[in-house]
C-alpha cells in the first residue's frame, strides 16, 4: 500500500531509510494486524518519544486484555468447538448450535485479542495504531458488522481493491462482481484453505 499511496500522492516518499525500515518492520502489527498505513505511522516516527507512565499503563492494560481474550476465552472456546466441528454428525443439534456460537466468540476473541496486544505493545513504545475491532457483534446489519470487524483489513480492501475495481459506481452486476473479487481476496488473505 505504501507504493500505491506514494504513486497516488497520498503520502510523500520517506527519504529517511531508518524511518522507512521501522515502518515496514514494526513488529507489533506484523503477525495479526492491525494493518498500518504509512500516512498514519510515518509522522509518528519523526516525533521524539518521551517516557510516560500513563501511556505505559494504558499499553499494558490493553496488552493484558488481548492476552486474556486469546488465552482464556479464544483457546477455551476452541476446546469446545474443535471436537464438534471435527465430527458434527456425532452431536445433537443443540451442541452443534452451541459450537457455532462458541466459534463466533472464539474467532472474535482470537483476532481482537491479537490486535489488542499489538496496539498495546505499540502504545508502550510510543506509537498509536488504529482501533481494529469495534464491538462487531453489536452491529445492526451486515454492513455495520464489516465496518466494525477487522477495520484495518476492511478499509484496506475497500481502498486498494473494491474502489479501484469501480466500487459500486457501475451496474448492479458489476458491483456484485467487485464485491465478490474483494471478498475472495479477503478470504485468501486469511489462508487459501
Amino acid at each position: 500500500n505504501y507504493t500505491m499511496d506514494v504513486y497516488q500522492k497520498k503520502v510523500r516518499a520517506e527519504r529517511n531509510l531508518a524511518h522507512f525500515l521501522l515502518f515496514i518492520t514494526f513488529f507489533p502489527h506484523l503477525v495479526a494486524g492491525p494493518i498500518v498505513r504509512a500516512r498514519h505511522f510515518l509522522p509518528q516516527v519523526a516525533h521524539f518519544k518521551r517516557w510516560n507512565w500513563c501511556r505505559l499503563q494504558w499499553g499494558v492494560n490493553l496488552f493484558v486484555l488481548g492476552l486474556f481474550k486469546k488465552l482464556v476465552l479464544a483457546d477455551r472456546m476452541a476446546e469446545l468447538v474443535d471436537p464438534v466441528f471435527a465430527a458434527p454428525d456425532t452431536f445433537k443439534t443443540g451442541a452443534v448450535w452451541l459450537a457455532f456460537i462458541s466459534y463466533s466468540v472464539q474467532i472474535y476473541c482470537d483476532f481482537s485479542g491479537y490486535s489488542d496486544m499489538a496496539i498495546g505493545l505499540a502504545h508502550m513504545l510510543g506509537f498509536k495504531l488504529g482501533k481494529n475491532f469495534n464491538m462487531p457483534y453489536a452491529a445492526v446489519n451486515i454492513s455495520d458488522f464489516w465496518r466494525r470487524w477487522h477495520i484495518s483489513l476492511s478499509s484496506w480492501l475497500r481502498d486498494y481493491v473494491f474502489i479501484p475495481l469501480g466500487g459500486s459506481r457501475g451496474s448492479r452486476t458489476q458491483t456484485c462482481l467487485n464485491l465478490l473479487i474483494t471478498m475472495t481476496l479477503g478470504g485468501l488473505w486469511h489462508g487459501a484453505t
